[in-house]
Order: C-alpha cells, then sequence, then structure tokens
C-alpha cells in the first residue's frame, strides 16, 4: 500500500542506518512531503544548534501522492535549518527523484551528523547503504549523476546530488536532480555539503499499491484535463513561464539594475518569450505531468556555442538579464546552464551579483575587493567572473557566499539596505511595491522572501469580488493596488501551497495563476482514492494551517517575530520609476502595511508579535518540542 513506505533515519558520523514505520495518525494531521518533514524536523533541532552543525538534521520527502498520474505528482521536499537565515529552510524539487524514492520502499529520510569523508547515500528497495563518494567529490552535478547510475548499475536510478556550490559551502547552494530539477532555496545544498554528503540515491521496484486503482485512475483523468485546459496551463505548455516576463517588464514590475528601476522598458523587449523559441528543440516535463512547461533548448552559434539543457524559467530572466542590465537570451541560457552545474540557487545567486553591482556602483566595494574586476552594468563577462568567483569563494565571492546578512556585516550594514531580501534571504527579481499582497508574501514567508509560499499570483486577473469570494471563502477585494483583505488572501495561499508540498504536486496545476485549476477540495478524491484516508476541504485546511503554523513555532524559537515580517526597507522609502501609469510611482505605505500584517496574524491566530496563541496552538495539536526523535540513534 502507499502507506506502508518507511521513514530511513541515518548517522553519517556513526554510520548507522535504521528503519521506522509512519503511523497512520501522522499522515491524517501532516499528509507527507513538506508537512512530515517539518514535524520530524520541529522535534530534531534545537534552536542552538548551527546550520552547518553536524547536529543540523536534513529531511527528504515525498508528497503523499507523489508518483500518481495526477496534477503533476513527481515532487520532492528538502528541509533543515537554513544556513543564510537560521530558521526554515526549505526546497522543493521536481523531476523523478521523489517517485524513484518511493519505489525504493521510502517516503521520508532525516540524515544527521557529519561523514569523515566524502560520502552518498544508497536507497535501494527496502534497505540503505552509506558508500564512499571520494572519487565523485568536485565533479559538477550533471557529470556526477551519469557516474552515479554507472556505478549502481541502474539507468532509472534518481540521484540528489551537489556540486561545487555545495562543497565550499555557498550558503544558497541547492541539490540538483537530473540536468534541471532544482531544490533551489534555502541553501540544502550546502547543508548536503556541511556532512559531506555528495549525493542520495534511489533505485527500486516496489510497487506503489492504491486503495482504490479503477476510481483513482478515473478521477485523475478528469481533474488533470481540467487543469490542462486552464488558459494558464495551454501558454505555459508553449512558452513556459517565460511567459510571465512579458506582463512582467511591460506593466513595470520587474527588479532592473538591482531594484533601482522596476522595468528595462523598451531594452528588455530581445527576453520576451518568443524570442526563446529561436533555441527551443522541444518541450519537456517532469514525471507524471502532462503540461509540458520547461524548454529544452540548444545554442547553435556564437560565443556560448554547443550549450544544451533545459530552462530557463522566469526567475533566470531577472536573475541574470534585468537584475544585471544583459538582455539577450543566449546569455541567460549560458547562466542557467552554469549554476545547474554548479548546484547554486540561480535566484539567490543572481540577486546576490546584482547586489553586488549597485555596492560598487555606490563605492562600498571596488576593484580592491574584486581582484580588479569592475562591475558594470551590461557587463556579461564581469557577470560570469563574479558568479563563479562567490562559486569558488575567492575575493569578494568568499564574502558573497555566506549570504547578505553576514556579507553586510564585513561590507558595512548600510549596504544591506540595497539588498532585495527578508530574513537573509533573497528575493526573485519582481518588484513587490506596487502589489501589496505580493510585498506580504514576500514579507512573512516562512523561509524569507520567496514566491512560491504564498504568493496569490490571481491577484493580479482583478476578477469579480462574488468569484474572489467562492474560492476564499471570504470577502476579498478585487483591486491589487490595495491592502484591504490581501492579508486574508495571502493566508489562504500559505495553506494551500503548505498543503500541496505536503501531497507532491505541482503549484502551477492549482490556484496560483489560474482560478479555474484545482483547490483544496479536489484533492480530498485523490487522496481517499490513493489511501483511503478520508478527509474533507476544511480537515485539509486544517492540515495546512498546522503545518505551516509548524514552521512559523520552528522560527519563532530561532528568534523571528513581527521585526522579520516586512519586505525591504527600500519599498517604503523610494519609488518606483517606470511602468504602466498605475505603476509608474508606487511604494508601500507603511501604515496600511501595519494593518494588512495585523489583518493576516488575526487569521492565523497569532498575537500581535506573530507568535502563535495558546489556543491557537491547542486547536492544532501542536506541542513543545521534545527533541527526542534521533536519540533512537
Amino acid at each position: 500500500m502507499v502507506l506502508n513506505r518507511k521513514l530511513g533515519i541515518i548517522d553519517l558520523n556513526k554510520n548507522k542506518v535504521l528503519v521506522r514505520e509512519i503511523p497512520v495518525e501522522l499522515r491524517k494531521k501532516h499528509l507527507g512531503g513538506r508537512g512530515l518533514n517539518w514535524y520530524y524536523l520541529y522535534n530534531s533541532i534545537r534552536p542552538d544548534i548551527d546550520p552547518f552543525s553536524p547536529e543540523n538534521v536534513l529531511a527528504i520527502g515525498a508528497g503523499l501522492l507523489t508518483g500518481f498520474p495526477a496534477l503533476g505528482a513527481g515532487r520532492t521536499q528538502i528541509s533543515t535549518k537554513n544556513p543564510m537565515t537560521g530558521g526554515v529552510g526549505d526546497s522543493n524539487m521536481g523531476g523523478a527523484f521523489g517517485p524513484q524514492l518511493r519505489l525504493a520502499g521510502f517516503d521520508h529520510l532525516l540524515i544527521v551528523g557529519k561523514a569523515e569523508k566524502p560520502t552518498y547515500i544508497l536507497v535501494k528497495d527496502g534497505g540503505i547503504e552509506i558508500r564512499s563518494a571520494e572519487h565523485l567529490w568536485g565533479l559538477d552535478t550533471h557529470t556526477v549523476q551519469k557516474a552515479i547510475r554507472e556505478e549502481v548499475g541502474d539507468d532509472r536510478a534518481e540521484s540528489m546530488v551537489i556540486g561545487r556550490a555545495g562543497e565550499n559551502l555557498v550558503a544558497f547552494a541547492n541539490v540538483m536532480n537530473g540536468i534541471k530539477n532544482a531544490g533551489g532555496r534555502s541553501g540544502t545544498g550546502a547543508v548536503m555539503g556541511s556532512k559531506n554528503l555528495k549525493a542520495i540515491v534511489a533505485s527500486g521496484d516496489i510497487d506503489l499499491e492504491v486503495h482504490d486503482p479503477e476510481k483513482l485512475l478515473d478521477y485523475s483523468l478528469e481533474v488533470d484535463r481540467r487543469a490542462r485546459n486552464t488558459k494558464w496551463a495551454k501558454t505555459l505548455g508553449r512558452l513556459g513561464t517565460p511567459l510571465l516576463y512579458d506582463v512582467s517588464y511591460t506593466t513595470g514590475f520587474i527588479g532592473t539594475l538591482n531594484w533601482q528601476y522596476n522595468t528595462p522598458g523598451e531594452d528588455g523587449k530581445p527576453l520576451e518569450a518568443e524570442n526563446l523559441e529561436k533555441y527551443s528543440v522541444k518541450m519537456v516535463a517532469c514525471i507524471g505531468c502532462s503540461v509540458h512547461c520547461r524548454h529544452r533548448v540548444k545554442i547553435r552559434e556564437g560565443r556560448y556555442r554547443g550549450v544544451v539543457t533545459e530552462g530557463p524559467e522566469y526567475a533566470a530572466i531577472g536573475a541574470f538579464g534585468t537584475g544585471v542590465g544583459v538582455y539577450d537570451w543566449e546569455f541567460v541560457i549560458k547562466c542557467n546552464e552554469m549554476a545547474n552545474r554548479w548546484g547554486v540557487d540561480l535566484i539567490s545567486l543572481g540577486t546576490t551579483v546584482a547586489w553586488a553591482f549597485e555596492l560598487f556602483q555606490r563605492g562600498f566595494i571596488t576593484e580592491n575587493d574584486t581582484g580588479g574586476l569592475r562591475l558594470e552594468w551590461g557587463n556579461e563577462n564581469a557577470v560570469l567572473d563574479l558568479a563563479r568567483m562567490i562559486v569558488e569563494r575567492q575575493n569578494i565571492g568568499n564574502v558573497l557566499a555566506d549570504g547578505m546578512l553576514k556579507a553586510s556585516e564585513k561590507i558595512g550594514k548600510e549596504s544591506l539596505y540595497y539588498a532585495n531580501q527578508t530574513k537573509g534571504h533573497p528575493n526573485l527579481l519582481t518588484d513587490e511595491r506596487g502589489i501589496p499582497s505580493f510585498a506580504l508574501g514576500i514579507a512573512t514567508s516562512t523561509r524569507g522572501a520567496d514566491h512560491l509560499r504564498s504568493r496569490p499570483g490571481i491577484d493580479l486577473f482583478q476578477l469579480p469580488e462574488e468569484t474572489l469570494e467562492k474560492i476564499y471563502g471570504h470577502r476579498i477585494v478585487s483591486d491589487f493596488t490595495a491592502y484591504e483583505t490581501k492579508g486574508i488572501m495571502v493566508w489562504w495561499h500559505e495553506l494551500l501551497y503548505n498543503v500541496v508540498d505536503s501531497l507532491g504536486i505541482c503549484k502551477f496545476q492549482t490556484v496560483f495563476n489560474s482560478a479555474n485549476s484545482p483547490r483544496f477540495e479536489d484533492y480530498v478524491p485523490l487522496i481517499e482514492y490513493a489511501t483511503g484516508i478520508r478527509l474533507t476541504r476544511e480537515e485539509l485546511m486544517e492540515i495546512g494551517e498546522r503545518n505551516y503554523t509548524t514552521e512559523r513555532m520552528f522560527n519563532v524559537l530561532n528568534g523571528f517575530s513581527r521585526k522579520d515580517d516586512y519586505p525591504p526597507e527600500r519599498y517604503f522609502r523610494e519609488e518606483t520609476k517606470r511602468g504602466l501609469p498605475f505603476m509608474k510611482g508606487r511604494k508601500l505605505d507603511r501604515e496600511k502595511y501595519e494593518m494588512m500584517l495585523e489583518e493576516y496574524y488575526r487569521q492565523h491566530g497569532w498575537d500581535e508579535n506573530g507568535v502563535p496563541k495558546k489556543e491557537t496552538l491547542e486547536r492544532l495539536g501542536i506541542a513543545e518540542p521534545d527533541y527526542s526523535m534521533l536519540e533512537v540513534l
């Protein structure tokens, strides 16, 4: 059955492995994936533990529905204490690792300790083995996966690996599966590197038996067809996420030259989504997904001739395009490919590079710091060289590699004003000054500035308020420049995306950028037909609330509070300089933002400092952490 997948506990220091059952009651409270990961970590990681300490725990989780043919259910969750923030570190990865982990007999892994020498973990047909990776250390993320498949003798084996960035403990290093699938945020790759863990490999043939196969197949086809037939999914399947760029730069909410501007204007036209088709070979997808939202691209001539990769996504256009003043698809493709080979979060890398460029512009850093490199806007060589310096920890790159908070302490605390981050976590290259709901979402996200924890993309559509009320169950103001009721909107999306991550399905096939996509009530039959667990829409929402509040409590115990729930100060002080009339001259209203934040806290049942109230914790069944989860070792 689906529910018989195991929990593997691995101590790299003791070279010891334990296999345990996952109680059904925990499934009913947390589902799997992100939710169950944070149940385990909340009860495992003490507040005084450093993210790079051997005592930090890395959790790997497949969603409850991962591996099933519905709604892109191929996702994997990687969770740990974040090296950049000291709080929640969490990444969601597509591809095929999660399904293969389940076929190997496991849904969750908890990894603690530090191996004496480079190591990889092999999860195969119900067993777990710790192997040497000394011969694999130093290999890029593409090469090492090929080498591992040859070594284990299984061309279907899936690996979750780190590259040079993780080995060098770059605070925003990621983990990779395939050539494109990235557990891309929160420094999960750096934590793997700190444990001398090069890879986790899954290989197996243990069938996923389901509760009601016929009903599951019929309903999966129905709900998948509904998601696939939305205008959003159809356009996504043709253009990929770069479709979002066209609206962003035209309207005026894409960070440009490190947020000095909110659009590049006509200069940005070469990066329109249609222009990527010149390089696109075909559209491909994660396992079990019918949307096919990513490009397979090839550069056939010129400076970057021969580069073949997947993507780039919308995030890369900002990170290596508008953010640094380069408006060339081939350059963006090359940077995307290099970041994936290095195993580094391209959002954090691009945002950090753009920040450094503005600091150079303003005199905070000079050529003495950069080894003679002039960080001038639009200079492709400077972007590539600085990115490489960060990954290899050379010159100023060694400072930037520690993340924005630590770097600003060395560069000068005034420099932090120009860093687009919250809680120390770099932001996607969007400009939220004119969209209060987006600003609140990046500020309150448990892992720091982020567009995938709560962003209500449909807020931009200004749908009829009766339609919004049907979706949210509350009156929501249609105007996306308004502050009123947006705290409720962000709260609802937090719960939805947590459930989605805990089920292992794709956010792009839920109410993210399409009001007609599946939501809570549509997941109820999927869960029952797959597992036999019967839940209501309201119970699913409560699970999302429980899981999210657990993450919030982890942050509270690590020193976070209301003071950390604000977007960059620049958003309050500086007006946007470009864009359409309704976006030009926008900045956040501090008084209205405070009102929106308080509305958000009330909706969650948290106090005025953003701390969950005692009655809220009791209602959700969240107890004090006992930190005994790993004492069995």
